[in-house]
């Protein structure tokens, strides 16, 4: 067998890491056929199947991991050993966060950023994946949970409820039913988390159906069900506002529950002297504080609190 070129087994690990080809293509600015077809070039010279393909991804097969074993680790050593090199650029700053938050919360505050400081390069990573801020090139994260993440340095920015949202087409054809009794719905079920319809009912009252009208796996499926009318989902006050303002979403009954989770600025200690980041976080926990002040609190129903 011939040498392996290096840089097919550098694309091996970014690909291994990601679990996902389009996101290893960006980062390696290919396109996702390129990146493929190299992968499969790996594979043609090593005689191994390393990836199992899937409509969701890549995962590693027994040959993949070996692989990923015993050369991931000097691949880390390299570049740590390059890191001490690069010149750090302390007018650009990249960013990761879901396409929810960029799109609905993000994008349209932006312009106030840039506006105000013209000197930023700001690079936006779009994606449900969480950062690996060891080995990926990003100052910083917009998340959503519980502001836990061992070894990162989290700040709040703002809450998050939920409430039961349809469109208007399923609220026509469902002239008559009560919007407060949601067992005389169908009820869009959410696998990310199942739980929430038990903690709706557990909190308003009633039982959660025997069965759902369906299922989806992703929060952009779930909106998007709700938006043709295929039932009511529990939607996410933050990403969802802007289609309730269009009229394209409406809160069946006016009742909200609050979360556990909320959005926090995520980053690693690395990034704390980060001149363009400190701009940024500045204007962030602005506009995060403007956001809570002028979003309305929800009433919530007083005989079920």
């Amino acid at each position: 067998m011939s040498r392996v070129p290096l840089s097919l087994l550098q694309q091996f690990v970014q690909v291994a890491r990601l679990g996902n080809l389009s996101r290893a293509a960006e980062q390696a600015n290919l396109t996702v056929s390129a990146l493929s077809h190299q992968m499969r070039q790996l594979e043609e010279r090593l005689e191994r199947r390393l990836f199992e393909r899937g409509p969701r991804g890549v995962t590693l097969t027994v040959e993949g991991c070996s692989l990923l074993e015993a050369v991931g680790e000097h691949f880390d050593g390299i570049e740590h050993a390059l890191s001490r090199y690069r010149v750090r650029r302390h007018d650009a700053l990249t960013l990761s966060a879901s396409p929810g938050i960029i799109s609905s919360w993000l994008m349209p505050r932006l312009p106030r950023l840039l506006a105000a400081h013209p000197e930023l390069e700001l690079n936006l990573q779009s994606t449900n994946l969480l950062v690996n801020f060891e080995r990926e090139a990003v100052d910083a994260a917009v998340r959503y949970g519980k502001g836990e993440w061992e070894g990162l340095r989290s700040e709040y920015l703002f809450g998050e409820w939920i409430a039961p949202v349809a469109a208007p087409s399923l609220v026509e054809r469902m002239a008559g039913a009560d919007p407060l009794d949601l067992t005389q719905w169908p009820l869009i079920g959410d696998p990310n988390r199942a739980n929430r319809w038990m903690d709706w009912f557990a909190h308003y009252g009633g039982e959660p159906p025997h069965r759902y009208i369906a299922h989806v796996d992703t929060i952009d499926a779930l909106r998007q069900a709700a938006l043709e009318g295929l039932g009511v989902a529990l939607g996410r006050m933050v990403t969802t506002k802007s289609w309730i303002d269009a009229g394209r979403l409406v809160v069946l009954g006016d009742r909200y529950l609050p979360v556990p989770e909320a959005y926090h600025l995520v980053y690693p200690p690395r990034s704390e002297d980060h001149r363009g980041m400190a701009t940024f976080r500045a204007w962030l926990h602005e506009e995060a504080d403007a956001y809570c002040r002028e979003m309305p609190q929800p009433q919530r129903d007083e005989a079920a609190a």
